[in-house]
């Protein structure tokens, strides 16, 4: 059957997608929902595209030179894409296809007025809004004027911005296509734009209504300032009447104009309250039906609303779901974990599974409800105590909540609070417990090792399940969890009576260098003793700055001195290859996987040290630690009663150096286990692309842990639920996850409450001391660093795999970060100056900008 070229819009709705365009698939399902007025019209389809497309043969090799540009030659974009522009606008459009669109017409009156918008097939789409992205066009008047009109639409699929945006998102140019809706015309007396949803906050609750006179291009274009309404429950609680000085108005021979507001009107709201509410519960039945939060676009014609566009709001973080309808207030754990990316769905659902909270996903994240543990006041004051060493941000969001008295109700205390129980039981200042604690975990991965080597199909999940449980009973170790926190209550003590009895400013940093024991510092130190092996032999050196193939292990021997390079870097591997940018999302590429991530560091590692450069440094910590230590006591032996203090500092000193190394460890021991789960279940993965199950392997990173599993079990899967799951991956991409999350939607944003910086600077946490100047790198992807002697690093996070970037730069400065958290242990370790916790630190400094990093006072300057 041959596709229609017109269709009435009354007849379309989200299941047209690919005939007739996003925009036009929600105004064909906005004119179902009763109730709702939306102006009559048609839809020239996508086949109409298709047949214009086809006229132009030239429109191929043109597309084909599109898809080869890079997003950011914006003058090279803007030439090709003018051309394509061009191309179409100047197709005749052939007779059966404008006497359809003609045909069309005369219901609404040929010489009636009309709007003619653009619809393409990727536009408004639940997880990518393409607002501003084509065109629109408003009072086209005349059968050849809207023919001129839908050939401009068709072009505009072509407009510099959306080619930008489909080369940065990976969509193919041949893959979008453009329909093209025509309306009649409504000459409003207001019209803006409503949001079901607040678009800063996020508040799912509240409403805000944007409003000005006359046509809504005056308002879209900027051309005035609108008036603002917000709505909550059914009520306007705050509203602000802007001076309308413009409005855009219609011709009566087509077209626009902008005109002068009389100057008594222009202070006059343009909607009453009344109005605005009952737009307001329009928009909660337009919400209702989509299932989700809209951007809707309004115009008010003798005092009836007409709705002439619905889009989803794309930029609102999800909300977890919940069992009831409770209130209930959500933390990140990607920003305690250092990893606040996106995780595919076996990732979310594996670290799930093995954690010891119950948490809940949203936008591919995870987070942890902490409502019950913030309406006890015992728990409360743990939770805030430990945030605000932690993260003051989280801290001071969470207070903001609170702070909302009927939001999280007190209830009786259920039981303590701060850490967990058997935590902080008193442990000796032994070593030997940090040994047996790691030969423990070391015997349980070598058991984990051997026993899942024979289990396959449904058993290997069966056994999966009980090796979770064993995951679980490790992390809750009451030895393990006391040695943890013996390390991190001696780090806080000593900065609180030093700062009290010194007026010394977070002096654990300087006596916590080189402690002994911490496997994340000593990574890093280690791949400058690979880079030992290396520099001797310039072949290999050459050869592995050409690498790309991540066979390049197995080439090596075939070079002078290959043999002990393959062996170093092998051995590297043996030890520390199960990590990863990301490591906690077991789908990540694992160091083991693609082993060419660590040669730009190697080459880094080779070009800036001298031999021996791990040891001497490593050496270089503990004299300086040893020497802090002494001055240290000296000094409090010259106060009163300070012999006590010297003594009790001493003792401390050595509980902070025997403990804190560990606090990396059981992470370690983590990530160990998830490589033994991940080569067990990406083995069963080749098995299932072997019997066409699956089209990859990698296809079952986008199912859940149990999926996967009933996938093994029958040989069958949902391709459509993996392609979802997909796209769905590529839009969490693009949101920013907050630090705290409130069941109404509200991304609540904390603020370092803080007059003690330089106007200007940068506040953050102050974690490692020092102050040190030099070069921002800003950098995002650890494989594209590029450093020298000096360098600063800037970046939005760094989890264990970030460290051997540590031992190559002067400071360290990052969005998310906490007192205890990886960066802040190593860069005290490493002695590097660090602030952590800078919001939009790497959207506010530039790559290659001079900075100054205050790691005691917490703040960065930017100096040039």
């Amino acid at each position: 059957m041959t596709e229609p070229y017109v269709v009435d819009l009354r007849e379309v709705d989200g299941t047209h997608v690919a005939v007739v365009g996003g925009k036009a698939a929600h105004l064909g399902g906005l004119s179902r929902i009763e109730g709702i007025r939306v102006p009559a019209g048609f839809c020239v389809t996508t086949a109409a595209f298709r047949r214009i497309m086809a006229e132009a043969p030239s429109i191929d090799d043109r597309l084909d030179r599109l898809s080869r540009l890079n997003p950011d030659d914006r003058e090279s974009i803007g030439r090709s894409s003018a051309e394509v522009r061009r191309t179409i606008e100047g197709i005749t459009i052939p007779g059966d296809l404008s006497a359809a669109i003609t045909r069309a017409l005369a219901p609404l009156g040929e010489q009636a007025a009309h709007a003619v918008r653009s619809s393409a097939t990727a536009e408004d789409m639940p997880t990518a809004s393409f607002a501003g992205q084509q065109d629109t066009y408003l009072n086209v008047v005349g059968p050849a004027s809207v023919l001129r009109h839908v050939s401009r639409c068709w072009a505009s699929l072509f407009t510099e911005r959306a080619v930008t945006y489909r080369l940065r998102n990976g969509i193919d140019h041949r893959a979008a296509q453009m329909a093209v809706i025509v309306q009649k015309m409504v000459f409003p007396d207001a019209a803006g734009i409503l949001f079901t949803a607040d678009p800063v906050t996020g508040n799912r609750k509240v409403a805000t209504v944007d409003a000005s006179f006359g046509l809504g291009e005056a308002l879209v274009s900027g051309l005035v300032n609108p008036d603002v309404f917000t709505v909550r429950d059914g009520e306007v609680v705050a509203g602000a009447v802007a001076a309308k000085r413009r409005a855009v108005r219609a011709l009566p021979t087509g077209g626009t104009q902008e005109v002068a507001i009389d100057p008594q009107r222009q202070q006059q709201p343009a909607l009453t309250d009344a109005q605005v509410v009952r737009l307001v519960r329009l928009g909660r039945q337009i919400e209702a039906q989509f299932g989700r939060p809209q951007d809707i676009e309004w115009c008010l014609l003798d005092d009836d609303f007409h709705i002439v566009q619905s889009r989803p709001i794309t930029t609102l973080f999800p909300i977890p779901v919940a069992r009831d309808r409770e209130n209930r207030v959500y933390l990140s754990v990607g920003h305690q974990q250092m990893m606040t990316d996106p995780m595919k769905p076996l990732g979310l659902s594996m670290w799930q599974l093995t954690a010891m909270a119950p948490m809940h996903e949203a936008g591919g994240r995870l987070f942890v409800d902490v409502t019950g543990r913030l309406a006890s006041p015992a728990s409360r004051t743990g939770l805030l105590e430990m945030m605000g060493r932690d993260d003051p941000l989280s801290r001071d969001a969470l207070e903001t909540v609170l702070d909302r008295h009927d939001f999280v109700p007190t209830r009786p205390d259920e039981g303590p609070g701060g850490p967990p129980a058997g935590a902080s039981a008193p442990i000796e200042t032994d070593p030997a417990i940090v040994a047996e604690l790691i030969e423990r975990s070391q015997a349980s991965v070598a058991a984990l090792r051997r026993d899942i080597g024979t289990k396959t199909g449904p058993a290997l999940f069966d056994f999966l399940l009980e090796a979770f449980a064993e995951h679980k009973r490790l992390l809750a170790d009451p030895l393990s969890m006391r040695a943890i926190m013996a390390g991190m209550e001696a780090t806080w003590w000593l900065n609180d009576r030093l700062r009290e009895w010194l007026g010394e400013k977070n002096a654990a940093d300087a006596l916590t260098l080189s402690a002994p024991g911490n496997v994340t510092s000593e990574m890093g130190l280690a791949l400058l003793d690979v880079a030992d092996v290396i520099r001797p032999h310039p072949e290999v050196v050459a050869f592995l700055q050409g690498v790309e193939d991540e066979g390049f292990l197995d080439e090596l021997p075939k070079l002078p001195g290959g043999t002990e390079a393959r062996d170093a870097i092998e051995a590297y591997l043996d030890r520390y290859g199960m990590r990863c940018a990301g490591e906690i999302d077991i789908t990540r590429p694992r160091w083991s996987e693609r082993p060419t991530t660590l040669v730009p560091l190697i080459l880094d590692n080779v070009r800036l040290f001298e031999p021996g450069a791990a040891a001497r440094r490593f050496e270089q910590g503990r004299r300086e630690a040893q020497q802090k230590a002494r001055e240290v006591r000296e000094r409090l032996r010259a106060l009163p009663d300070g012999e006590r203090k010297a003594d009790e500092t001493g003792r401390m000193i050595d509980r902070v150096r025997t403990f804190i190394g560990y606090r990396e460890y059981p992470k370690y021991a983590i990530i160990s286990r998830y490589q033994v789960y991940k080569q067990a279940l990406l083995e069963e993965a080749e098995r299932l692309v072997r019997a066409d199950v699956i089209g990859a392997r990698e296809d079952v990173f986008y199912l859940t842990f149990q999926e996967f599993h009933d996938v093994v079990r029958s040989h069958r899967v949902d391709a459509t639920l993996i392609e979802r799951r997909k796209e769905e991956f590529r839009s969490y991409q693009a949101l920013t996850p907050p630090r705290v999350l409130t069941s109404d939607g509200e991304a609540v944003v904390g603020a370092y409450r803080r007059d003690d910086v330089p106007t200007g600077a940068l506040i953050g946490l102050p974690v490692s001391a020092g102050t040190v100047e030099g070069r921002a790198r800003v950098i995002l992807d650890m494989a594209e660093a590029d450093l020298e002697p000096g360098d600063i690093l800037v970046t939005a996070h760094t989890d264990p795999s970030w460290t051997p970037l540590f031992v190559a730069v002067a400071g360290l400065v990052t969005e998310v970060g906490g007192l205890m958290t990886h960066g802040a242990v190593i860069a005290r370790e490493y002695g590097l100056p660090a602030v952590v916790g800078v919001p939009d630190a790497t959207r506010l400094i530039s790559d290659g900008q001079r900075i100054r990093v205050h790691g005691s006072g917490g703040y960065v300057e930017i100096l040039s």
